[in-house]
């Protein structure tokens, strides 16, 4: 599995996002919703819109082409089957924007690095599931563990989200050190019909520290 966890996708941020107004020569107003993204260190993460995960349902050529970055060929494990449902959800709930899938891009060489995301809106009780995958190419840098807080503190961002879930395979390794890493403790072990034993992983509000 390598830097992958198992269950992955992810209130929204606004019920509108903020617009850009582009004024033409002839006094035309072009006006867009502004991606939303989010910065850390090494990564540039981009909230999915219905158009960038049609563009990627597509193929990597046209999401490489409207992105303006590389796009490799075994950027995801996951296959489009992931990409539909989030277009799915986003087709169902426009406003739940930036509550499903990202697009990890690596600021060093502008590559797309694998994807990740939550599982939708904050629950009732403001938890919240995130979820991350990274190219094999790409392992061993800390950048599933830059991903992954990277997430966590733009959910925590939001005063409604009071607990970050995850899910791994049960076994040690290397999601659950990333995990570890970002303050989730294991709580619970579940069967899981299609992976088998698997790990529930929360971190609550209240033990959160932003890094």
């Amino acid at each position: 599995m390598g830097d992958i966890t198992v269950q992955w996708f992810a209130p929204a941020f606004a019920q509108r996002l903020p617009l850009w107004t582009k004024v033409f020569g002839n006094g035309r107003t072009l006006r867009k919703p502004m991606r939303l993204e989010i910065e850390t260190e090494q990564l540039r993460l981009i909230a999915c819109d219905r158009e960038l995960l049609g563009q990627a349902i597509a193929g990597d050529a046209q999401l490489e082409k409207y992105l303006n970055v590389t796009v490799p060929k075994n950027w995801s494990q996951f296959g489009r089957r992931v990409l539909r449902y989030a277009l799915e959800k986003l087709q169902a709930d426009e406003a739940s924007l930036g509550w499903w899938t990202y697009f990890p891009i690596h600021k060093a060489d502008n590559v797309l690095i694998g994807s990740g995301g939550y599982q939708g809106r904050p629950n009732s009780d403001g938890a919240v599931e995130i979820g991350y995958e990274i190219r094999k190419e790409h392992r061993n840098r800390g950048l599933a563990t830059e991903l992954a807080r990277g997430l966590i503190n733009h959910a925590f961002a939001q005063a409604e989200v009071k607990l970050i879930r995850a899910y791994t395979l049960g076994v040690v390794n290397a999601s659950t050190q990333v995990l570890t890493k970002c303050g989730l403790t294991k709580t619970s072990e579940l069967a899981d019909q299609e992976n088998g034993q698997i790990w529930r992983w929360e971190l609550q509000r209240a033990n959160w520290s932003k890094r």
